[in-house]
């Protein structure tokens, strides 16, 4: 195996979890940030992300001497090799995403590249976007490819050193296979492309699970009219290997980093290509709807009337195994129970206090008990799965009603009976 100097710009998800692998892979990693304390936290190991596997791959790259943290883009790419681009882009004016920490990323470091480097952008990029960084970088001797990653958040070590493929684009060939060489040691299927190809590729995954998890939410909502089981029709498809098992779950809507910003942004490139893309518009469409309904169904659990109920609320962030909160479904929810004068308090295993300017419409508390003390009903928004493991009894001898409504099918319905609490699941 070659080792390389590799730069990573950012230490977000995608960029500490891209340094720490590349690291584990034998090549030597230099990761830069923008925020000091960051940087110094992880100097030391400190890692913040809720990621598990994580800080021990960075305790284990920083121990070995591959792995180093730095502050500033130039204090990275001197020597570097290959430079991953792993900044922020998140929806700008009009659902485009926004390039701004990219293009500034590519000012500081254009005059710093060793010739023959190859500049990759990992983030999420609109296509052409592989085209302006060269046009930015004002370099004839450095070359750019695409690298879209596919993490998800809570299994992002796993995903990245057991990939489905590795995706790589660029319109220089011999720039895509030093970059695809990175990572021979995985094993995986490996497609080399055109860069702008590349650059569709990941959004053209997430609009399509985003589409799949509308679709499931209208069945649901189907199945409900209907007086059919979500779950059976779900289990009866997914047996199909055409569809597959994978995101065929209901819940209160999607929500996180990736797949709003993402939608919206492939929608504003089909609207510039001149293309109507009516069924990512209807996609998008269907997730606003399901949060309607889903405060519909919780209003119906509690009597019709939400004004002055007390809900706990089981679960904030975006989905298990995670503790971020952007975007997250579970606080949209809360944001228009709280419209409706609803009481709110919640509890999440990876959230034991409240962020200020994002979880300000609950009461957020470290106990689920303290959730449920005097709740005239508990909502599950997000799928820990230890809250099938809960003393339902127990809660439901500290709450005034009776009444779960679970948007994620996640509890046996079974064991909420015998702790004699009613269920409201969905799309059953």
């Amino acid at each position: 195996m070659f080792v390389r100097r590799v730069a990573v710009v950012g230490a977000g998800y995608v960029g500490l979890t891209s340094a720490a692998c590349l690291a584990s892979l034998g090549h030597h990693v230099i990761c830069a940030d923008i925020d000091e304390k960051k940087v110094e936290q992880l100097r030391g190991a400190q890692v913040s992300i809720f990621e598990p596997g994580l800080p021990e791959l960075v305790q284990e790259g920083l121990a070995a001497g591959r792995l180093e943290f730095v502050v500033g883009v130039r204090n990275a790419v001197r020597d570097a090799e290959v430079v991953f681009l792993c900044v922020p882009t998140p929806m700008g004016e009009g659902g485009a995403a926004d390039l701004k920490a990219v293009e500034a990323a590519v000012a500081e470091m254009k005059d710093l590249l060793a010739p023959g480097t190859v500049v990759v952008n990992k983030s999420t990029v609109p296509v052409g976007t592989a085209a302006r960084v060269l046009e930015l970088l004002e370099r004839d001797d450095v070359f750019v490819a695409s690298n879209p990653e596919f993490l998800r958040e809570g299994s992002a070590v796993r995903d990245f050193m057991h990939p489905d493929r590795i995706v790589v684009g660029s319109d220089a060939q011999n720039a895509a296979e030093r970059v695809s060489a990175l990572y021979a040691r995985l094993g995986a299927p490996t497609v080399l492309m055109d860069a702008a190809s590349a650059e569709l590729v990941k959004y053209s995954a997430n609009c399509f699970l985003a589409m799949k998890l509308s679709y499931v939410n209208a069945m649901a909502e189907l199945c409900e009219r209907l007086g059919a089981d979500i779950a059976n029709v779900t289990e009866g498809m997914g047996f199909d290997q055409r569809i597959g098992q994978s995101f065929l779950q209901p819940g209160p809507g999607w929500g996180g980093s990736c797949l709003p910003k993402d939608t919206h942004a492939l929608l504003q490139i089909a609207e510039a290509a001149g293309h109507d893309f009516e069924l990512l518009t209807a996609t998008i469409n269907t997730n606003e709807k399901q949060s309607r309904l889903i405060i519909r169904k919780i209003a119906g659990a509690v009597g019709g009337d939400l004004s002055g109920k007390k809900l706990g609320l089981l679960g904030l962030a975006f989905k298990a195994g995670t503790n971020d909160l952007r975007d997250s479904p579970a606080l949209k929810i809360a944001k228009m129970l709280k419209a409706e004068g609803a009481e709110l308090v919640a509890y999440d295993p990876a959230i034991t206090q409240a962020v200020e300017g994002v979880t300000d419409d609950v009461t957020v508390v470290d106990d689920v008990q303290q959730a449920a003390k005097d709740a005239n009903a508990l909502v599950v928004l997000t799928e820990w799965p230890q809250f099938r493991s809960l003393d339902w009894a127990a809660l439901a001898g500290t709450m005034t009603g009776q009444v779960v409504v679970d948007t994620r099918n996640l509890l046996d319905v079974d064991v909420l009976t015998r702790a004699g609490l009613t269920s409201h699941g969905v799309g059953r």
